[in-house]
């Protein structure tokens, strides 16, 4: 089917203030070197603090509803399909999503709410006890912001996933609905995911202002996964509620030093320093910002959204042509495109255009396409995963 626009559901809120996310990298020079005996203070730990959450552990009850269910000599794909009844069907578990739900797989279980990477904890932990190849997914999903208090949380997106045959994968995804980014999933660990676990609880802390207890989940999922940029740019921003400000500036810099494509903790630093009145530092990271945005498709095709919407039709079509000069294998940008022409009377560019997006859909694996399936078989003969990251993180409102 054709890919839903977007173009109905801009969100002006949006527009030139924030930052999207790409995989571009973001050339500034932020004088930063890692400091091991700052490093050691902050991870304060030598042993995970919460050994008592097993994040893919089973009690009885699920071991009996499995029992019940599912057949231990059905084919695996038949088993893939009944894991997605029991899920979602009403007169099974029927879980529902709630953004803060972030659960363990008994909890999920027991709750009947999740969200995505509760949800896949669940997901996981069942399908492994019957016998089916399950793993933590990421996907890049298109940059979304929610205002949550004073807080802007950027969400990204994990779902689970399992090989059938040598040649067959299925997707199970808890909101098939999103726009996900060609070429940016991942198969996770699982240590890796439950570093994302404590790096979510840490961040519903940080909502809620229990800023103590925020920094003892993100310490704890910087010990699991060191690596975990988000984890260290969401211990920045909490440092600074703290008054903590080398804490903060330290954390800011480490997860930029870690992922430099990671606008949000460029954008934090920013503000940090120009709060801080480093007016000279403050410039240098805006101007990285600005010249990171200019070269990220997703920034054109935002800024063409808003045009589109505001009926500045000429301005759109120079913004989405920006945008696939930058990315020439997304769909929805051809898509775009097509429709600004139809708006502009071209019939015969916006035919061309919507042929284009239809081939690239047609093309791209179908684990990037929106659909109303939760759980989706793919052929991977011609699959190319990629590198990404998932959880939430937060950027300075």
């Amino acid at each position: 089917m054709l890919l839903k626009t977007v173009l109905q559901k801009v969100l002006l809120l949006l527009v030139l203030s924030l930052t999207v996310s790409a995989c571009s990298v973001i050339y500034v020079e932020p004088d930063f070197d890692r400091d091991e005996s700052i490093e050691q203070s902050i991870i304060n730990q030598t042993t995970d603090s919460f050994p008592e959450i097993d994040l893919l552990a089973l009690d009885q009850e699920m071991i009996d509803y499995l029992t019940m269910h599912i057949d231990p000599q059905a084919r695996n794909q038949t088993k893939v399909e009944k894991l997605r009844e029991l899920l979602f069907n009403e007169e099974h578990l029927n879980i529902q999503y709630r953004d803060s739900a972030n659960y363990s797989a008994i909890d999920t279980f027991r709750t009947r709410e999740a969200n995505c990477l509760s949800l896949v904890n669940l997901y996981v932990a069942m399908a492994r006890h019957v016998g089916i190849d399950a793993n933590y997914h990421t996907v890049q999903i298109r940059p979304r912001w929610d205002r949550r208090g004073e807080l802007l949380v950027i969400s990204e997106h994990i779902n689970a996933t399992g090989r059938l045959t040598q040649n067959t994968r299925y997707v199970v995804d808890f909101t098939p609905e999103l726009s996900l980014q060609q070429l940016t999933a991942a198969v996770i660990s699982d240590a890796a995911a439950r570093a994302l676990y404590f790096n979510n609880l840490g961040v519903e802390k940080l909502i809620q202002q229990s800023y103590d207890e925020a920094v003892v989940y993100f310490q704890n999922a910087l010990w699991i996964n060191p690596q975990l940029a988000i984890a260290w740019n969401n211990l920045g921003a909490t440092f600074n509620r703290l008054g903590k400000k080398e804490l903060a500036e330290y954390s800011y810099q480490r997860s930029f030093d870690i992922d430099n494509s990671n606008a949000t903790a460029i954008n934090n630093l920013a503000k940090f320093y120009f709060n801080h009145g480093d007016t000279e530092k403050a410039e240098i990271y805006t101007k990285a910002i600005q010249r990171f945005n200019n070269r990220n498709p997703y920034y054109h095709f935002l800024l063409g959204n808003v045009a589109y919407s505001e009926g500045s039709f000429d301005q759109a079509r120079r913004h989405y042509r920006n945008a696939i000069r930058r990315k020439d294998a997304e769909p929805d940008f051809y898509l775009a495109m097509g429709l600004t022409y139809r708006q502009m009377g071209m019939e015969n560019q916006a035919q061309e255009m919507l042929a284009m997006a239809v081939y690239m859909e047609q093309q791209a694996d179908v684990i990037y396409q929106p659909s109303n399936e939760k759980l989706r078989v793919i052929d991977t003969s011609n699959s190319i995963f990629r590198r990404s990251s998932s959880g939430f993180t937060i950027q300075t409102n």
